[in-house]
């Protein structure tokens, strides 16, 4: 009976997760950014989570990757980690955790044409309209907030380069990295290299340490960005690669925006808009026909 209850196929759990963490993140680390800078707290969060990975692999018995494979995964890391975090974060000094979302939750667009040029993945007609009505939900939601004047376009460009290196890393993943280790031991090259790669601007740019206030707010975002985003759900996304296309995992970032801007609202007030929620019936239908399994003849 109990082997009866339990659920055959886990990705449906283990994505619902995956989005819930991931559009979390974005207010979570506002939080944190109110009493340290952006690069700081990015190079902190990857040094401890590289360390709680490292203890992971460990003690699964994981052997870290060597070679042309630790090379592969550091620049990934760099690309998935360093740059698209970076450029996420500092520009959530003046763009909402939730527009933050929104731009970044275009990745599966911007994924599946690289992924039909370097990893001739295919872009048959039903997967070309859910990506549309997919992009038609987020430019909907979008353009209403720039009407507004709510948000400037001007600053949209710091979260849209992180777009950019989210999909790269994304297709780097797939052409060099499920070949060149993975599990816990290639995510602690990741994070190790994106901690290394941010380590001198933090220094230099914003001080260091020195600039950290050790409230606890700060602890809580720390802890929740280590654990949750940088150990749990890029886990998860890389798990989410192996086991898919580049397309069809990253479709499911489309749920981000609805949720991105719930969280923002939640955690830091954030001003919602009726197109915020509206916008989630195209990115709905495009999340089903993505993903949607083609008919067996």
């Amino acid at each position: 009976m109990l082997a009866a209850l339990r659920p055959t196929n886990p990705l449906p759990w283990l994505i619902t997760l995956f989005c819930l963490i991931w559009s979390s993140v974005f207010a979570v680390a506002r939080l944190g950014l109110a009493h340290c800078p952006p690069l700081t707290l990015l190079s902190i969060r990857f040094a401890l989570a590289a360390v709680v990975t490292l203890g992971l692999a460990l003690a699964l018995g994981e052997r870290l990757p060597r070679g042309r494979a630790l090379l592969a995964l550091a620049l990934i890391g760099i690309a998935n980690h360093a740059i698209y975090l970076g450029l996420s974060y500092l520009g959530m000094r003046h763009v909402p955790a939730g527009l933050t979302a929104i731009i970044v939750s275009a990745n599966p667009v911007l994924t599946a044409f690289l992924a039909a040029m370097a990893l001739s993945e295919r872009l048959n007609g039903r997967k070309l309209a859910g990506l549309a009505l997919g992009v038609v939900g987020v430019v909907f939601i979008l353009r209403h907030r720039i009407v507004a004047g709510t948000d400037s376009a001007v600053d949209m460009l710091w979260p849209l380069g992180a777009l950019v290196a989210l999909s790269a890393g994304a297709i780097l993943f797939k052409r060099i990295g499920l070949n060149s280790g993975g599990g816990f031991g290639g995510l602690t090259v990741q994070l190790s290299a994106a901690a290394l790669f941010l380590a001198f601007p933090a220094w230099a740019l914003e001080g260091g340490l020195g600039a950290v206030q050790a409230v606890p707010e700060f602890w809580f975002s720390l802890a929740y960005q280590v654990i949750l985003a940088s150990v749990i759900a890029y886990a998860i996304w890389f798990h989410l690669l192996r086991v898919s296309t580049a397309t069809a995992a990253s479709a499911w970032h489309f749920l981000i925006p609805p949720l991105g801007v719930l969280f923002g609202w939640l955690i830091m007030d954030e001003t919602v808009m009726w197109a915020d929620f509206a916008g989630i019936v195209p990115v709905a239908a495009g999340i089903w026909l993505v993903t949607r399994a083609p008919e067996r003849r």
